[in-house]
């Protein structure tokens, strides 16, 4: 069973969100973009128009 690597999001305005991270581990600023898709994930994380964007997935 592979572990669950936390993460914090803190917005400019110091508003903080604790979830669940994967990929790169370490501290990065940019420009932050929702996909608020149910589906897709897979294509989204290689959509080259997300190029330079911290992709946040959301779901209800």
């Amino acid at each position: 069973m592979s572990q669950q690597t936390k993460a914090k999001l803190i917005l400019q305005d110091g508003s903080e969100y604790v979830g669940t991270s994967f990929g790169y581990e370490g501290s990065v600023a940019g420009e932050m973009v929702f996909n608020t898709a149910m589906t897709g994930y897979p294509e989204s994380l290689t959509d080259p128009s997300y190029k330079g964007q911290i992709l946040v997935s959301t779901f209800l």
